[in-house]
């Protein structure tokens, strides 16, 4: 016999659970690692931008799926558009050689990203949950940001070998 009052519970679980999992992996992307002598933390996320071409491109899909799984907790298109804002200022100033992996070290973007999801589900704002066509499209466009960012970090890296390998 099915006991519907469960079913609430066995959804409220699985949101925790949700919660949770994104809440873990942002720890580990941003909060991962204490730095000895100062009261401060940074994550892999910095750590993966420094591989050359494909650094940043795993940051930033990282990044990205965050905002994905944050999109099925029916978010307002503010709070959707602040979290892809967040990722955007990550994956672009990662592209800049050393100033962007400074850079990345302060700005927590995925941090930043589940403290938003977690400050609309305690206290949900009266606004309309973004459609799905929104959702598509910002989907849409933090892959081709992402990807560009990418294909412009390895057009860097391949100018500079063939600029250093012209003067060698």
């Amino acid at each position: 016999m099915k006991h519907k009052s469960r079913e609430p519970e066995r959804e409220q679980g699985s949101k925790r659970y949700r919660i949770q999992r994104l809440r873990r992996l942002s720890q580990l992307l941003d909060n991962a690692l204490p730095i000895p002598g100062l009261n401060y933390r940074v994550g892999i996320d910095p750590i993966i931008g420094l591989i050359p071409g494909g650094g940043d491109m795993v940051s930033g899909i990282l990044s990205a799926y965050i905002v994905l799984e944050a999109t099925r907790f029916g978010l307002p298109k503010e709070t959707l558009g602040r979290m892809v804002i967040n990722v955007l200022i990550d994956t672009l100033t990662g592209i800049v050689p050393i100033l962007g992996d400074i850079f990345d070290l302060t700005w927590k973007a995925n941090a930043m990203n589940v403290e938003l999801l977690e400050e609309h589900l305690q206290a949900p704002k009266s606004s309309e949950a973004a459609d799905r066509g929104f959702i598509i499209v910002m989907i849409l466009s933090l892959a081709l940001i992402v990807v560009g960012v990418t294909s412009f970090g390895l057009f860097l890296l391949w100018g500079l070998t063939a600029l250093m390998n012209s003067l060698f």
